[in-house]
């Protein structure tokens, strides 16, 4: 198993982003350790990535999974259009030039056509191969030996055979999405949502991966589901401890909630967990000039451990994130949503 010594984030120091040229400054820093602050503050980035004028005539690119290896940063994400979702994959070793990185539209690889949206992807050590996980109307996978040869991904298969009873007695008014694969010495988890305030986790050993998922259980419930909705992330950040963060909605727009556990299997103790003190929303986002977004919404940290482990450093973190223009309205699948970079700017160390 790749160590489990803490990374750092692949972010700049707040005080090192604006670089005398006026490009901003995304360079990977020294690695360090520390531990998550009880409020986070923010800095973004204007929209790098959007939609392309080519044929496939996509309207928005949402829900991005981000690694750094091999000098190069991965992006996998949604891509949307009005009948639905599949994914694209594209790569770049600089965020000032992310925007020009050409689009490998992933219905190209042996995932196909059909609905396929919200990628995450690690690399699982044990097998040598690279994973995405993602949402298919079950919770699905593919596999490759080398994640920057997108035509490689393996046709689509399910950890369940269909809905998970657990699941689908609580799914009325929902949708069951969002699913994140973590692994620690033990077993592999695998969480996801449905859109109803739940918070789902099952597991398998690591040994059995990605075969033998039990039947989930309720890892977090509210009865608000706003407060509870979508898109979790787990990590782990060293000394046996594990954040946790979930999109919700708020008065304004999308944001993040946090908690952290010793164990996976929780309990969960919050941390930054309301809209007035957030993991990252419009409460501690800064923008230079206007705002170009006020939903701080679905995407990852900046990983450059990239096993299954899913360990970083809690310093200097960066996150990749989708945004919408406040003005926008319309269709959900339509809306013009686009990606951008959170840099924390209040990291302790």
């Amino acid at each position: 198993m790749l160590s489990l010594v803490l990374l750092a984030i692949a972010g700049a120091a707040a005080a090192r982003s604006i670089l005398t040229s006026g490009s901003l400054d995304y360079s990977i820093p020294t690695r360090q350790a520390g531990s998550l602050p009880s409020s986070f503050k923010w800095s973004s980035s204007g929209a790098l990535v959007g939609p392309k004028s080519d044929s496939r005539n996509i309207k928005g690119i949402k829900d991005p999974s981000i690694v750094y290896y091999n000098n190069r940063y991965h992006v996998s994400a949604s891509t949307a259009v009005s009948s639905g979702y599949n994914m694209v994959y594209f790569n770049f070793t600089d965020f000032n030039n992310a925007n020009s990185a050409p689009f490998y539209y992933l219905d190209q690889s042996a995932i196909g056509t059909g609905y396929r949206a919200a990628p995450q992807v690690f690399y699982f050590e044990p097998q040598k191969l690279w994973y995405p996980v993602y949402q298919n109307g079950n919770a699905a996978f593919s596999t490759n030996k080398d994640i920057s040869n997108p035509a490689g991904w393996t046709a689509p298969k399910t950890f369940y055979s269909g809905t998970p009873k657990t699941i689908q007695d609580n799914l009325s008014g929902g949708y069951w999405v969002d699913m994140w694969v973590i692994c620690d010495a033990s077993n592999c988890h695998l969480f996801s949502s449905d859109d109803n305030g739940r918070l789902y986790r099952s597991q398998t050993p690591v040994s059995s991966f990605p075969s033998g998922m039990n039947e989930p259980v309720i890892a977090m419930q509210d009865s608000n589901k706003n407060n509870l909705f979508e898109a979790s992330n787990v990590y782990a950040v060293g000394n046996g401890k594990y954040l946790l963060i979930v999109e919700c909605i708020g008065s304004t727009g999308r944001y993040f909630r946090s908690w952290t556990a010793s164990s996976l299997a929780g309990p969960w103790t919050a941390l930054a967990a309301t809209e007035s003190n957030p993991f990252a929303g419009a409460a501690n986002v800064a923008f230079s000039g206007t705002a170009w977004t006020k939903s701080i919404s679905h995407g990852e940290i900046v990983r450059t451990q990239v096993d299954q482990t899913l360990t970083i450093s809690p310093c200097n973190v960066r996150y990749l994130y989708q945004g919408l223009d406040p003005s926008a309205s319309g269709d959900y699948n339509s809306l013009p949503w686009k990606l951008g970079l959170l840099t924390q700017t209040n990291s302790a160390c």
